[in-house]
């Protein structure tokens, strides 16, 4: 690989030895224009199998999509080579979970699912173009804060998640608690899960740089998909529980 990499990021599929032990790069490599078809394919699947069980209501899928996208996941981030097949089975997979919790969102409250779609690309874009015109500069101390931030993000989940064995659950983490609080712990989680796509931005132009191996755009869009997924769901928690004080 060409040049020093540097990287930070609170997205566990994008982590500084992310870039290390990776084949070596013979023949074709990593290119900007290659990941950007690479993400696009990925969001028509995800897209396509999210519609068919919104449509469906078929939320039986939403465990399958779970638990199979986990395990996916997993085996993409220590298989990187093998992101070409797994990538467009993860996000599949993942499209049939949110499709069938999207649909839950929508018979709470109409109109939600549209709205925090239209939000997720909204921010996506705005921040694509703050990205590449350099508004917003992915500094060591950004990447610093925004990985911190997402850590203890993460510690909030694994804490809600360990005390859900014992019937317990943390208020903040309800969409039915319409609390100052609560509503302010969703909005920062969705500012910092938007700002890690900027890492994601900054993610995929390193791996361009450096010449990486050719797989490695499916796994660049792999990371966007990871941060855009989380993004979209902490939408539809804050858009529920805004919806939950009217």
């Amino acid at each position: 690989m060409r040049g020093h990499l540097s990287f930070r990021s609170g997205n566990p599929a994008l982590t500084s030895k992310t870039f290390k032990n990776l084949d070596s790069a013979q023949g074709e490599v990593m290119t900007l224009d290659g990941t950007v078809n690479k993400i696009s394919i990925s969001l028509m699947i995800l897209l396509f199998c999210s519609y068919y069980t919104f449509s469906t209501q078929n939320i039986s899928f939403i465990m399958v999509g779970v638990i199979g996208g986990l395990i996916t996941a997993i085996i993409t981030i220590f298989k990187k080579q093998w992101a070409p097949y797994t990538v467009p089975l993860y996000a599949a997979l993942e499209g049939l979970a949110l499709g069938g919790i999207s649909s839950l969102y929508e018979h709470m409250y109409t109109g939600i699912v549209q709205q925090a779609i239209f939000l997720t690309m909204g921010i996506f874009a705005a921040l694509l173009f703050a990205y590449k015109t350099k508004i917003i500069k992915p500094t060591e101390n950004f990447k610093l804060g925004v990985f911190a931030a997402t850590a203890g993000i993460g510690v909030v989940y694994l804490v809600s998640f360990i005390m859900s064995f014992f019937g317990g659950s943390l208020s903040i983490m309800s969409i039915e608690n319409a609390s100052l609080m609560s509503i302010g712990f969703s909005f920062f989680v969705v500012i910092i899960a938007s700002l890690n796509l900027v890492l994601d931005f900054d993610f995929i132009e390193q791996g361009a740089e450096a010449g990486v191996p050719k797989y490695m755009e499916w796994y660049g869009a792999f990371g966007l998909l990871v941060t855009l997924i989380w993004l979209y769901l902490e939408i539809l928690r804050l858009l529920a529980k805004l919806n939950s004080r009217r």
